[in-house]
């Protein structure tokens, strides 16, 4: 998960430093030499560490700060601001002016670009926009292949000439999208597996032709450092408009996310949180910075949450809730709209306090187990999904051979099922009288 080996050492300095009553200049020194640490063995850059530690050690020796009630309080707030600084401030748009608007994605081979490329497209196309993507990547097997099929897989068309030149390519999708109505071209450009001339060259011939609103630079968060220096490279060369960080979701160091505005100017613009195609997040320098200080991110689950839960739906299930008509069916649509909202244990990061209560503690919903469930309740007839008492032993064993599960797991599955749609309409019925109380949710299978 990322930043969590960091995540996991500031939260515990902070913690040492809200314990304390009163601080001195030297408990702020003696922290913020922790955090120092901490930032270095992240593989955030020396430099940026050295800048960043100077800064929030200036912030907190004055008087407000140690004079304070809450002083421990008040130096993770000026970590919190000076991080969300160090990584850009706020949320850098795509600046798209012309139609078609023009997006390069360049990169070395094995960031992530092409699928990044898609991605891109496919969160373009959820905002109404209408995306193109343009094979130029002539060099690498299968390259254009695979954009046809990330293409497929979203419903947004691909470029392609085989192996023309890549800026022959370039050009020739400007004029298909004017005449097919498509408002951005995203153009999946060649890599190499180390900066060099020749693809530099290729690059800027293309910049110089099409005079891109955005060249995004595609690095691999895993690489640390180097994605930082090459972030440069690509910056002095072709004056880069933001970057995307891939395998962010990989990464428990962050080093990169960290580095990479303060060291090249560029900002991070989007980040790659998974494989799926639509795991590619807009980056929030100040939600970033609140996960990393263990505060959670509120904004983003609740977006999350928007854009997968179906509100009319939720009303709906509220009544049958509270009605007792909540069945197998409805609970099988309510696991298939919680697993769109993206891997558990990053939906629980989200949520204040909750990583780090939960560290080292497996996840009750692991993806096995939703897998057992929704394989169970597919074998049943719809009729058992509706009415659950109806399924008597043969049934189940019928269950069981259909979903390659055993009688244990579905009698497991329908006791915990009862319980639990009990204890909804128990809650619901709570929440519309306003009353509290002290009840205990039984725990799921899942």
């Amino acid at each position: 998960m990322a930043f969590e080996g960091l995540s996991d050492r500031l939260q515990d300095v902070f913690r040492k430093l809200k314990g304390k009553g009163k601080i001195t200049e030297d408990d702020v020194k003696s922290a913020m030499r922790e955090v120092r640490l901490a930032l270095l063995e992240a593989d955030v850059n020396f430099k940026v560490v050295k800048d960043f530690t100077s800064k929030v050690r200036e912030r907190a020796v004055g008087q407000e700060v140690l004079t304070s009630l809450t002083p421990g309080q008040q130096i993770v707030k000026i970590v919190h601001d000076e991080m969300t600084d160090l990584m850009g401030g706020s949320e850098s748009k795509l600046v798209l002016g012309k139609s078609p608007a023009v997006i390069m994605a360049v990169g070395l081979q094995g960031a992530g670009k092409t699928t990044s490329a898609a991605k891109l497209a496919n969160n373009l196309l959820k905002q109404g926009r209408r995306p193109l993507l343009v094979a130029c990547d002539i060099y690498r097997p299968a390259a254009i292949k695979q954009l046809q099929v990330l293409g497929e897989q979203i419903n947004v068309p691909v470029f392609a000439m085989g192996q023309n030149k890549p800026l022959d390519i370039a050009k020739a999708s400007v004029e298909f999208a004017k005449s097919n109505n498509r408002d951005i071209i995203i153009i999946d450009t060649a890599g190499r597996l180390h900066i060099d001339e020749e693809l530099m060259d290729e690059l800027k011939d293309i910049k110089s032709a099409l005079n891109p609103d955005e060249i995004l630079l595609v690095v691999d968060a895993m690489t640390g450092q180097d994605a930082v220096n090459i972030a440069e490279a690509f910056n002095v060369d072709l004056g880069l408009t933001g970057l995307i960080l891939t395998k962010l979701d990989g990464d428990s160091r962050g080093g990169a996310a960290l580095s990479a505005k303060a060291v090249t100017g560029c900002p991070i613009k989007f980040v790659g949180m998974g494989e799926k195609l639509d795991a590619l997040e807009v980056f929030h320098p100040d939600r970033m910075a609140s996960r990393i200080l263990g505060m959670g991110d509120v904004l983003s689950l609740v977006e999350k949450a928007q854009a997968n839960i179906d509100e009319k739906k939720a009303k709906e299930m509220e009544r049958k809730i509270r009605d007792l008509e909540f069945t197998l069916e409805d609970f099988l649509d309510q696991l298939q709209q919680v697993k769109s909202m993206g891997p558990l244990e990053d939906l629980i990061g989200m949520i204040p306090g909750m990583s780090k209560q939960l560290k080292g503690v497996k996840p009750d919903v692991d993806n096995n187990e939703i897998a057992k469930i929704e394989a169970i309740i597919r074998s049943m007839t719809l009729a058992e999904r509706q009415e659950p008492n109806i399924i008597n032993g043969s049934r189940k064993k019928r269950i069981a051979r259909g979903s390659g599960t055993r009688v244990q797991d579905v009698n497991r599955l329908l006791k915990q099922f009862d319980e639990s749609r009990r204890m909804m309409k128990q809650f619901a019925d709570m929440g519309k009288k306003g009353k509290k109380g002290g009840l205990s949710m039984p725990k799921f299978p899942f």
